[in-house]
């Protein structure tokens, strides 16, 4: 096959094709898997900020069972895997789950350590830094974010519970999305680039092999057959018409040294 000029014309166009959709899947695949992330974040960042914003009156009057009562709705969400808050001292203090509550919270596990990594824990961090992705204890992936619950003047003066106006940070709400329903749509994403990617080779080298076998191999087959028969016959028959130019230049030539070879051996 190799040896052929089909094979020769097809296997280069078929690999070359080959390679180069893979590549563009490839880097179209990152590119949406980036997206697709970065929206989990953005998810995940807006769901904290809403929580925050809706327990801010709880936390103001002391209502802790208003305040347990909303984590408790949001985290019995769909697609929802934990929301808790833990005070300064990192004791969880409010939890969807009941066994996480009054539990220490390590200050070196991951998600803790970005703001504990110095002596003096960072208050303030990017959107991006917060989050972070792990799997949880059924081994599904979770994407997590941690958003500080910074002190203000309505809670450095309150009655219930008065903090310091210098405490920065009073404690922090942690929330955790599955990614199960992200990483079955990457999974069909894959499955469908890969069907694509199958589709566009089969038509490509089909539209390439019928376009070649019309325009270049059939009138190659043409030109072959002519000099077979022509060398097979004294009297010389005309080449074959609506041959392509450079092919027709080859008969014509062939013709005609074909002819003029006779006419000498006449003479």
């Amino acid at each position: 096959m190799f040896a052929t000029l089909a094979g020769k014309a097809l296997v280069p166009v078929g690999l070359a094709v080959t390679g180069f959709m893979v590549v563009c899947c490839l880097i179209l695949y990152s590119v949406i898997r980036e997206d697709l992330q970065r929206a989990e974040i953005v998810h995940a960042t807006n769901l904290a900020d809403t929580i925050l914003k809706s327990t801010r009156y709880a936390m103001h009057k002391g209502d802790r069972d208003t305040l347990s009562t909303i984590i408790h709705n949001v985290g019995e969400q769909s697609g929802v895997d934990h929301v808790r808050i833990f005070n300064k001292k990192g004791v969880v203090t409010f939890s969807a789950r009941q066994g996480e509550l009054n539990r220490q919270v390590d200050k070196n596990a991951e998600g803790c350590i970005v703001c504990h990594k110095t002596a003096s824990p960072v208050t303030n961090l990017g959107t991006m830094q917060q989050a972070r992705t792990f799997k949880n204890q059924d081994g599904v992936g979770v994407i997590a974010i941690t958003a500080p619950i910074y002190n203000d003047p309505a809670c450095s003066t309150a009655s219930c519970h008065v903090h310091l106006p210098a405490q920065k940070v009073l404690g922090t709400l942690d929330v955790g999305l599955s990614r199960a329903e992200h990483d079955r749509s990457l999974a069909l994403l894959r499955i469908q680039m890969v069907i694509f990617t199958l589709m566009s080779l089969i038509l490509t080298i089909g539209g390439v092999t019928a376009l070649l076998r019309r325009n270049v191999f059939l009138p190659i087959r043409r030109l072959r057959n002519y000099v077979d028969s022509a060398a097979l016959k004294s009297d010389i028959p005309q080449p074959p018409p609506h041959l392509p130019h450079d092919l027709d230049i080859i008969a014509t030539r062939y013709y005609e040294e074909r002819k003029a070879a006779a006419t000498g051996m006449k003479k």
